[in-house]
């Protein structure tokens, strides 16, 4: 897997029929599936797990990286996912710190979801 893709903006070239996230917690990340194929994932951790941080477990959750497979690149799936992930994120009741460069450049093209976000 190639790390994210080009485009930080939100998807205009799948259809949300064709790509679902799902967390898998067993691994600490959100997976993107086209079909039955795994193309992309997006790692987190509980920042109580976390050396010097002092959240409390649920709390906040760390966005550490963003990988979509190098030949699905420039779809807009890196995207789809990151937007997929805060909004469950927001669901949970989770506060995001975006320690991943391409969630960072998401969340300025993406305002909506900036009230996820850990304050500081």
């Amino acid at each position: 897997m190639d790390h994210i893709s080009n485009s930080s903006e939100s998807p205009g070239n799948i259809a949300a029929a064709d790509a679902r996230v799902l967390d898998n917690p067993a691994h600490e990340r959100f997976d993107l599936w086209l079909g039955d194929e795994l193309v992309g994932i997006l790692g987190y951790r509980d920042e109580d797990d976390i050396p010097g941080f002092t959240a409390k477990p649920g709390e906040v959750v760390a966005f550490m990286h963003t990988v979509v497979k190098e030949e699905f690149g420039g779809r807009g799936l890196a995207a789809f996912l990151v937007g997929e992930a805060l909004d469950s994120a927001c669901r949970r009741g989770w506060k995001v710190r975006p320690i991943c460069t391409y969630v960072q450049r998401y969340l300025a093209l993406n305002p909506q979801h900036l009230d996820v976000l850990i304050a500081g």
